[in-house]
């Protein structure tokens, strides 16, 4: 289940969707602690394309994101 950002920050729709077809990555950003996953949201604002939010996702997946 994804966390409630109570913090005001809110999931990108195609994050979020991106995430739900690729369980590995969803797995993984849940387990991310909050500042790395705002460090993830964040990063989705410079994303232009489904295809590259896909392959971010999928680094995400594969644990290749460079998160302090």
């Amino acid at each position: 289940m994804m966390k409630n950002y109570a913090n005001g920050s809110q999931m990108p729709m195609g994050l979020g969707m991106a995430l739900a077809k690729n369980l590995d990555a969803m797995n993984y950003f849940a387990t991310l602690s909050p500042d790395q996953q705002q460090q993830v949201i964040n990063h989705t604002h410079v994303i232009q394309s489904k295809e590259q939010m896909q392959q971010y996702v999928q680094r995400l997946a594969e644990n290749k994101l460079d998160l302090f």
